[in-house]
């Protein structure tokens, strides 16, 4: 089979309203996740599977993406391979992006100048590992003109995907793909698949089209004009009304060294509490989602930061992280971080708890603070004594978004209030409770009641005490 010529095209112009506040300053696929960029993946993904000429089509607030993309990536230009921030430049009439498939519409020249046959576009907001080399191959091998990737999910869930309905035969020789036969955007119910009647194929926005196909496609449906120009709603249908458009299985991509457990990973991190949920799946001893795939690995921009640093406070209390995840730059003194994902830079002071939390770069939380169940953006410095996430009408109170599972959310740099007497109260009560290490310790006998006592004391003696000069100097 010869070699086909693939243009890979990341749609990256998403303004991600459910992710506010975190997009109150930047584009949806900007937002850090877990010390890289959403943007990261969906650029490692496809210059691990080889293709090494990409276009990132952007339009919301991307000062900040565009910036990652330049200074992140950069390929070897000799070889004729580019990752290139392409803005709405308006090419095609006076308007900006009037959805997905008018994005690639208005940046046609792109595919003009490049020549390619295959085409790949994928979305720039989802978390996974996925090798497209396979689904391109899949593609070519049964004759698809446009092939969408799928992903199995709950029947349940069914309102709330692009699901696809497909053939029950598999197309011989074309591994994952068979014929769609009905493309439906977030329907009550849907039949369940042949081999697992419980669940169904939801559409992952990752496609893959025969690029002479998808010109013309895109023509025709930018000379309709009852079209919401969208890839999914619009421009696969028309693939699937002339019978020409095929899927390809995500449970059937082959990622070197993938666990069990994280094999065929994929999550959408479109709202506060998806976004959450997907760092929680990070920090088990077996993770759901692994990190720490060497094969495949996650590519982001270098930090200058140093190594992560833990070390003892006021009193003897110690520096400590349990199941968690922190970056370079990191410093925990005298601190408790649980079931966390610290980015960059992040500063714990003495006797404070960060619990089931995810804080962002240069994040600073300060003597006998306590941060629980929340997402605090870049640069929030929490005062000595104040709690996030203990109290939600407090939170409320501050001007902080509390979500209905109750997550609380700072935006970049928001201002958190000296804390009062009460609030004082109410974290020196939470930063003295045992961590779940240490009770399961306790309960297993590996660590006597003694101890445990003696840790909690220390806590409290140092969080009644004066800050370390160290600290009172970051603290500003």
């Amino acid at each position: 089979m010869s070699v086909k010529k693939v243009l890979a095209i990341v749609l990256a112009g998403g303004e991600g309203k459910r992710l506010m506040p975190l997009t109150a300053d930047r584009a949806k696929p900007a937002v850090p996740f877990a010390g890289f960029r959403l943007v990261d993946f969906a650029l490692s993904n496809l210059a691990n599977s080889g293709y090494l000429k990409i276009v990132v089509l952007t339009q919301y607030k991307s000062h900040s993406l565009d910036r990652h993309i330049s200074e992140t990536w950069r390929m070897a230009t000799q070889l004729g391979n580019y990752v290139a921030s392409v803005p709405a430049q308006q090419r095609r009439g006076k308007s900006w992006f009037l959805g997905s498939a008018n994005a690639i519409y208005q940046s046609m020249n792109l595919i003009g100048d490049a020549e390619p046959d295959i085409v790949v576009v994928v979305g720039a907001d989802h978390v996974y590992r996925m090798d497209f080399e396979q689904m391109v191959q899949s593609h070519i091998k049964s004759g698809a003109r446009a092939t969408v990737a799928a992903v199995r999910q709950p029947l349940e869930l069914a309102d709330q995907f692009g699901v696809i309905e497909i053939d029950d035969a598999e197309v011989p020789g074309a591994i994952g793909a068979h014929k769609i036969s009905a493309f439906v955007e977030k329907p009550e119910s849907t039949p369940g698949l042949p081999d697992a009647p419980d669940q169904f194929l939801a559409s992952m926005g990752n496609y893959v089209f025969d690029a002479d196909a998808l010109v013309e496609a895109l023509e025709q449906d930018a000379a309709k004009k009852d079209t919401k120009n969208d890839m999914g709603g619009d421009i696969i249908p028309y693939f699937v009304d002339r019978d020409e458009a095929y899927v390809y299985d995500f449970t059937t991509n082959d990622i070197p060294d993938a666990t069990d457990r994280d094999r065929n990973y994929w999550r959408d991190v479109g709202t506060i509490d998806s976004y959450y949920d997907a760092h929680m799946d990070l920090i088990s001893p077996l993770p759901i989602f692994n990190l720490y795939n060497r094969a495949w690995p996650i590519y982001t921009r270098s930090t200058v930061s140093p190594p992560a640093k833990f070390v003892r406070g006021e009193h003897n209390t110690v520096g400590t992280a349990l199941d968690s995840i922190v970056a370079p730059g990191v410093v925990v003194t005298g601190g408790v971080v649980e079931n966390s994902v610290l980015s960059n830079d992040v500063f714990v002071g003495t006797g404070a708890r960060v619990q089931d939390s995810v804080l962002m770069d240069k994040v600073i939380v300060g003597s006998g603070a306590v941060v629980r169940r929340a997402i605090i953006d870049k640069n929030v410095r929490i005062p000595a004594g104040a709690t996030i996430g203990l109290d939600p009408e407090l939170d409320r109170a501050r001007g902080f978004l509390v979500t209905e599972s109750g997550l609380t959310v700072l935006s970049k740099g928001q201002i958190v209030p000296a804390p009062d007497d009460a609030e004082r109260a109410l974290a020196l009560a939470a930063a003295a409770e045992i961590p779940e290490a240490l009770s399961l310790a306790v309960g297993n006998e590996l660590v006597s009641q003694e101890t445990v006592d003696l840790v909690v004391k220390n806590q409290i003696d140092a969080i009644g005490s004066v800050a370390s000069v160290e600290e009172a100097k970051i603290m500003g």
